[in-house]
């Protein structure tokens, strides 16, 4: 039960973020540096504090799987975050957690993780939802859909994301994966915002307010207990909890924003739920 609860709290904390970002007025390379930065200040001294033995024992090879994972991650915030200037809460967040597809496709070839029924089709009754929801943005215009390209794009990076954790949380400690890969993000991030000439400055107390909310709620109390639980079930089933993201996340974009989702949101939003329901019917045999 620990595990699960640990789990839904990831997926509660990691709902929030598309809300706040839309919040926060400020580029999405801001957003995503500043959201980094500002956990690592929290992670690395941990690190260093909790599993220093653990750092100094690290690997070559587990460095480099650390700073892969930290470039998917950048990659995934980087998109993630611009398609919320795009489209919608829904379609951003829906599309985004796409993931377990791709994972479950490199975790059979790769970890020869089997995918069971229950698994299978609940991949596949989110992935319908997510299509509903697409084929709703269509109709809408092509900014919406270059707002959706984004969100697949921050879905790639995510599904490299979890796959590399699933392999590196085994060997080495929570704390000490995240005091990694946390800065090492917020270094690519921060090489992203130099190169491109995005502005760190100039914005307003409430954004500043709003990026720590990010930093502290969906980035160290959200992904950090995903990673947690990654140590402990499959990427693949991580990542199927996580596609509950977008219903949280419609629901406050809807309560805080005004932005009432369209009956193909609500569709879709059905399909993932039902899909994550019967994922999790069977979790022992999801297991690795």
């Amino acid at each position: 039960m620990l595990l699960y609860g640990v789990v839904a709290t990831g997926v509660a904390a990691v709902s929030c973020a598309a809300v706040l970002i839309r919040l926060a007025d400020a580029p999405a390379l801001a957003i995503a540096a500043y959201r980094l930065g500002l956990a690592s200040l929290v992670v690395a001294p941990l690190a260093v504090s909790r599993d220093w033995r653990g750092l100094r024992s690290l690997t070559f090879t587990q460095a480099l799987w650390c700073l892969a994972s930290a470039l998917a991650l950048a990659v995934h915030f980087a998109a993630w975050i611009a398609s919320l200037e795009h489209t919608s809460v829904a379609s951003s967040v829906v599309l985004v957690t796409t993931s377990p597809l791709l994972i479950a496709a490199v975790s059979y070839v790769a970890y020869r993780e089997r995918l069971t029924a229950p698994l299978a089709g609940g991949i596949a009754l989110g992935l319908v939802g997510s299509l509903v929801l697409a084929l709703g943005d269509r109709a809408a215009g092509e900014r919406e859909l270059f707002g959706d390209l984004l969100a697949l794009i921050g879905a790639v990076g995510s599904a490299a994301y979890f796959l590399i954790g699933r392999r590196v949380r085994r060997q080495m400690s929570n704390v000490s994966y995240i005091g990694i890969v946390y800065p090492a993000c917020a270094v690519a991030l921060l090489a992203a915002v130099a190169a491109t000439g995005t502005s760190m400055t100039g914005y307003g107390a409430f954004t500043f307010a709003m990026i720590a909310l990010i930093a502290l709620g969906p980035q160290l109390l959200g992904h950090s207990s995903l990673n947690w639980a990654l140590g402990h079930m499959s990427a693949t089933l991580v990542a199927v909890a996580v596609m509950a993201e977008p219903v949280g996340a419609t629901i406050l974009a809807w309560l805080v924003l005004g932005e009432a989702p369209p009956s193909t949101s609500v569709a879709g939003g059905g399909l993932v739920l039902a899909g994550v329901y019967l994922a999790f019917r069977r979790p022992a045999a999801s297991a690795p």
